[in-house]
């Protein structure tokens, strides 16, 4: 070699460029290039082809396209691979609700049929689901086996077939035999109705039914009133009274409230209704009666 023999060397980059084992690389790195390319476009078009296999249900896509990266670490050579594996697909679960054949209440409790709500007004006007009054009668359809009262078992006092009227909000609604009916305590009951007028109302335990007295319809100075202005009263005449609430030996205490008396009672207190004549009837507790009038 002279002095100048250095510039006839190749460089490395060159030597190692032409080696066979880079070529080999290349091709090989060429070769999955074109076969990942491949994959990867049948891939997409499998996804394309969605489809719905339940109503209001989407189903998985048929081919998944998945990547897998493996690695060599004794000659640090990476391998990359592409493949796609068929998808599982997904069907809608349906909730199924069990039709009973029977609801038997338990301890001193009613199952009673709701009556439905009134649809129109007397003068046959149809009203829209918004304005129909939440109905708070229907008719005994089962009775629990009662309670104990001490050493004392008490049974239910109502009968099954009664029409009975019970406290707005009170109970658990369950639909049976693709009707409304509700599952309430005795106490809840308000009273008995043998008619469909509420002033022929029975109240049951330590209920009383009163006719609240009728509000002025003019100030004293002969101003007419309007109804959203009249003061609701708080006195009234007591209709009829209920056989009294348990003590603690099971036993019904008798109300100290007769009928035909004018008492006061508390502003807030009890169930309202209007009766056929359009009278406003009351329904409270003895204990929210404040005094007796004479």
């Amino acid at each position: 070699m002279n002095s100048r023999g250095f510039n006839y060397l190749p460089s490395l980059t060159t030597l190692l460029s032409q080696s066979p084992s880079a070529e080999k690389k290349k091709k090989k790195r060429e070769k999955t290039a074109a076969l990942s390319g491949s994959i990867s476009s049948s891939c997409k078009q499998a996804m394309a082809s969605l489809h719905v296999s339940a109503p209001g249900m989407m189903a998985s896509s048929s081919l998944v396209a998945t990547n897998r990266r493996a690695s060599t670490f004794g000659n640090l050579q990476f391998r990359q691979e592409k493949r796609c594996l068929r998808g599982l697909t997904v069907k809608a679960a349906t909730v199924v609700t069990p039709k009973y054949t029977s609801v038997k209440p338990l301890g001193d409790r009613v199952l009673v049929k709701v009556k439905s709500s009134e649809e129109k007004t007397s003068g046959g006007i149809f009203l829209p689901s918004t304005v129909q009054t939440k109905p708070q009668g229907g008719e005994v359809v089962a009775v629990g086996e009662g309670r104990k009262v001490g050493d004392k078992k008490v049974e239910v006092s109502v009968p099954t077939g009664a029409e009975v009227v019970y406290s707005k909000y009170a109970g658990t609604e369950i639909e049976f035999d693709g009707l409304k009916h509700l599952i309430l305590k005795e106490d809840d009951i308000i009273g008995v109705l043998e008619t469909e007028d509420v002033k022929d109302l029975k109240p049951l335990s330590d209920r009383v039914l009163i006719k609240v007295a009728e509000v002025e319809d003019k100030t004293a100075g002969g101003l007419l009133l309007t109804e959203a202005t009249k003061e609701k009263p708080s006195i009234g005449t007591v209709v009829a009274v209920g056989p009294g609430a348990l003590d603690d030996e099971g036993k019904r205490e008798p109300l100290n409230i007769t009928p035909g008396s004018t008492v006061l009672y508390s502003k807030y207190a009890g169930s309202e209704f209007k009766s056929a004549d359009d009278s406003d009837y009351i329904a409270l507790r003895a204990s929210d009666v404040m005094a007796v009038l004479s």
